[in-house]
């Protein structure tokens, strides 16, 4: 299994992306072919004591890197010779099984579109990042890839994401449902109406309704769907509340000697809750709908956050799941 990883994509690369490769390699046994400026790596694996972890990998060197700040369509455009576009056109040619980056959503989406194309059938692509829950985990589709979308779209969206937490997630019969502002079945708008129509439709999903954004916590569904407007709020209001919430948890801690030595007692149940409330324990999202595996690695990951990408980046690419997605969706046509 080799991985083409954008080793200048993120806030923290190439350091962070550089070691959390390493670390994959060394313990996922995955191949890594790393895109980017050759000399810049090299400095920088010598920086950080990793020379000879960097030898054991291929570097595709480029000319460019493309920033967050630069319009998603550079990418194909004015930044084609970026470590993100090279990559991209790298899996498009066959030279590695995968492709994960943590640079420029947008450029990424496009890029993953256009370079590596969607499994034939597929209206659009989507991101799927997976989310921590009261008991577990559960996918949100989308989570931000397509502001405006169809009914349609929307249930090709519950049947991917079934097909991966299936497949990559190991949960048997996942639950499918939609994000909307009642249960019942009237409530929302044209979208979400017509779209609960389709989703009770869709052949070999457990589809079980509207799930309003308060029980997505509580284990609502095992996968979420939404257009990409409401699920990257879902999403961000998600990530803020859980470090909301950890903030106040160790402000009612730290706040006296009481507090102090109460946390002293439970510090390692404290520390397990932060674990599972971290959305980075999951490394990021796949680009569901594209022709060949794509990943989405948490902008601001860590090279352990870059690890855990690369673990479900794996498993994603051996799954099989895009074969069964453009089975699924031939079906449904």
């Amino acid at each position: 299994m080799k991985i083409i990883v954008d080793a200048f994509g993120g806030d923290n690369a190439p350091q962070e992306i550089l070691l959390g490769c390493a670390q994959a390699r060394q313990e996922l046994g995955v191949d890594i072919l790393l895109t980017g400026d050759k000399a810049r790596l090299e400095a920088c694996a010598k920086e950080l004591n990793i020379t000879r972890e960097l030898a054991a990998m291929e570097i595709l060197p480029c000319g460019e890197t493309l920033t967050m700040e630069d319009e998603p369509t550079s990418v194909i455009r004015e930044k084609s010779d970026s470590s993100m576009a090279v990559g991209l056109r790298a899996l498009a040619e066959g030279q590695g099984d995968a492709f994960a980056s943590a640079g420029n959503s947008g450029a990424l989406v496009v890029g993953a579109t256009t370079i590596v194309k969607r499994v034939r059938g597929v209206k659009r692509v989507a991101f799927a990042p997976i989310m921590p829950k009261s008991q577990g985990f559960f996918m949100l589709i989308d989570g931000g890839a397509n502001v405006d979308c169809r009914p349609e779209m929307l249930a090709q969206f519950g049947m991917m994401g079934a097909a991966y937490m299936k497949n990559v997630m190991g949960i048997e019969n996942p639950r499918v449902g939609l994000a909307n502002v009642g249960t019942e079945d009237h409530k929302g708008d044209q979208l979400r109406q017509e779209s609960l129509a389709l989703l009770r439709q869709c052949p070999g999903i457990q589809f079980v309704g509207n799930v309003e954004a308060r029980d997505i916590p509580f284990d609502g569904a095992d996968v979420i769907v939404a257009d990409g407007f409401t699920g990257n709020m879902i999403l961000k209001l998600y990530e803020g509340v859980a470090m909301a919430l950890m903030d106040k948890i160790k402000g009612v801690f730290m706040g006296s000697m009481k507090g102090k030595l109460a946390a002293a007692m439970v510090y390692n149940d404290l520390k397990k809750m932060k674990k599972e409330l971290d959305y980075n324990e999951y490394g990021g999202a796949p680009i569901m709908g594209c022709a060949k595996p794509v990943f989405k690695i948490h902008g601001s990951a860590k090279a352990s956050t870059v690890k855990s990408a690369l673990r479900l980046t794996r498993d994603y690419a051996q799954s099989g799941i895009i074969s069964q997605i453009g089975e699924a969706v031939s079906k449904k046509s």
